[in-house]
């Protein structure tokens, strides 16, 4: 009696701190379990079982992602060696579905927080800025699998959408003024320009949907942007 009472307190403060239902965390375990084969922890590792995420150009950037103390809510900077179920729901409730019941504000913060999971993907650095450097490289692995496009080429366009975001972020630059790169406020800004917005969150805001899309049951999905998916993307593990 004593146990169960604990369990269900234990489900209502992860409701609370998650949004997901009791029925959603019973699932989400269920999909934690298969990753960890069966133990309190997941380790980067054990995302090499997820076939979705395999063919996934930026899949080390996804599965970084996941133990990224940012994103944890334990810190500004570094990486858990592993992370436990409450953790695991942390994450994945960034890609939960906004629900329809939430007014404007609370529609704004939940968004908010996905392009901040979005941003850290890209900062690798930890830096508080997305640097040239650091959009290049997520540029040029988007692409790696397109073979009619080479490396300079996706330079190039890493290149272009960086200055049409600072454009954007900062308005007309000197000829010698140098751009450092996109703060988490200019991240936002750049929302607003279909450009840059397509270019800044296409593929990138739907990959780590993958681990949600492939391991669990819920009906329905966002990805980071805060796009609602049709429901037959929301397919479960094989």
């Amino acid at each position: 009696m004593g146990a169960a009472h604990s369990a269900s307190e234990e489900v209502r403060e992860l409701e609370g701190k998650t949004g997901f239902s009791s029925d959603q965390i019973e699932q989400l375990h269920r999909r934690f379990k298969q990753l960890s084969g069966d133990q309190p922890t997941i380790r980067k590792e054990n995302f090499n079982n997820v076939p979705d995420l395999e063919l996934n150009p930026i899949r080390s950037k996804i599965v970084r992602a996941f133990f990224d103390n940012r994103n944890l809510r334990k810190g500004s900077s570094g990486l858990a060696d592993e992370i436990n179920f409450e953790d695991f729901l942390t994450i994945m409730s960034y890609f939960r579905p906004i629900d329809t019941t939430m007014d404007e504000e609370q529609v704004q913060l939940c968004r908010k927080e996905k392009l901040r999971f979005l941003f850290h993907m890209y900062d690798s650095d930890s830096g508080g800025r997305i640097t040239l450097e650091e959009y290049r490289n997520v540029v040029e692995e988007l692409l790696s699998g397109n073979p009619h496009i080479e490396k300079e080429s996706a330079r190039s366009i890493a290149d272009g959408a960086m200055m049409e975001a600072a454009s954007v972020c900062v308005g007309q630059m000197e000829p010698d003024q140098v751009y450092e790169g996109i703060t988490f406020d200019d991240f936002l800004k750049s929302r607003k320009n279909p450009n840059v917005r397509a270019q800044l969150t296409s593929k990138e805001a739907d990959g780590g949907g993958s681990v949600l899309r492939s391991g669990s049951h819920l009906r329905g999905h966002h990805d980071l942007a805060g796009h609602r998916h049709r429901d037959q993307d929301a397919r479960p593990l094989p």
